[in-house]
């Protein structure tokens, strides 16, 4: 009799570590894979799968090569952001008949930046049990290597943006509300992208510490840290680190610069309040900064009616620096 394969000796393994625990029918398993390292994969993730009678995924090829991996032959159920809706509706019939169905994303932790929230509340919404397992989410190694979550403030949290628009005016507004963050923002860029977005930001945030973060857990991994104005020379000093996929942290802002002025309003507030001045009648844009802040409503409508009196004219979409 030959020996097991290393596939086999994983499940064995697998089986050994999470087997005593419990894995009901008519459930969703919501299974984080890796992002680049196929060692990051838990055991009891491997066991999971081994158990589904389906797994549902954002990409068949992906996922059937990583299920070959493992030496599991499974029925695949495509569900990417494109047909989530539809797809969802056969996963639920697969629960109601009392299967196991597994959901896999093609990297990380799904329903976070990859498609999967659809489904799970669904799935949820029609009184099936969603069991998540955790594991790889490039969001979090970003900000463990960033060394930054407690900031200046000693408040631990942090904001996460996914990807930018790709293009046009809808691009630049989003990273200017990104921009108006306080704490940690972690966001996400494409290789042919990443060069206009780190531009972008020693522009608008020179002196910002961001921690660029590419091909996480991968062979070629590289983590650098630096004032925005620094990146663009350190992209351009190796045409290597153009490659790959990548995932930025924006640093938390000083304290001098989330609270300036005398007026006892934070800086984050204020900044929002002037970008949506320039596009939104005076009410529409308070309301909306307020609702983003959480800031109170009425000191900062006083603060944009300060501004557009200072700037001496009647048009509120023009404040003054006030």
């Amino acid at each position: 009799m030959s020996a097991p394969s290393s596939s086999a000796h994983l499940l064995q393994a697998a089986a050994a570590a999470a087997g005593g625990q419990s894995f009901p029918a008519s459930t969703l398993y919501v299974v984080a894979t890796p992002i680049g390292n196929l060692a990051d994969f838990s055991l009891r993730a491997m066991h999971t799968l081994a158990l589904a009678d389906a797994v549902a995924c954002e990409d068949t090829r992906v996922s059937g090569g990583l299920l070959r991996h493992l030496g599991l032959d499974k029925p695949l159920i495509a569900l990417h952001e494109h047909n989530e809706q539809s797809a969802a509706a056969k996963v639920l019939e697969r629960l109601a008949r009392g299967e196991r169905v597994a959901y896999v994303s093609d990297a990380g932790t799904p329903a976070v930046s990859d498609p999967g929230a659809v489904l799970v509340a669904q799935a949820q919404a029609a009184g099936y049990r969603v069991m998540p397992l955790p594991g790889a989410s490039s969001v979090v190694t970003a900000l463990s290597a960033a060394g930054c979550l407690a900031g200046h403030s000693g408040a631990v949290g942090f904001h996460f943006a996914g990807f930018l628009p790709a293009k046009g005016g809808d691009r630049q507004a989003a990273l200017e509300l990104l921009l108006q963050q306080a704490g940690a923002t972690v966001l996400f860029e494409a290789p042919h992208r990443i060069e206009a977005l780190v531009t972008s930001l020693a522009e608008r945030c020179p002196e910002r510490k961001v921690t660029l973060c590419r091909e996480l857990t991968k062979q070629f991994e590289q983590i650098h840290s630096a004032p925005a104005a620094r990146l663009p020379a350190w992209l351009a000093a190796d045409a290597q680190r153009l490659k790959g996929e990548f995932a930025l942290v924006l640093h938390p802002l000083p304290p001098a610069v989330q609270q300036d002025g005398d007026d006892g309003l934070p800086a984050e507030a204020k900044r929002q309040l002037k970008v949506l001045l320039r596009e939104l009648p005076l009410k529409q844009a308070v309301a909306l900064a307020a609702e983003l802040s959480g800031t109170s409503r009425n000191a900062l409508y006083t603060l944009a009616l300060q501004w557009r009196n200072a700037a001496g004219d009647d048009d509120s979409s023009e404040p003054g620096e006030g």
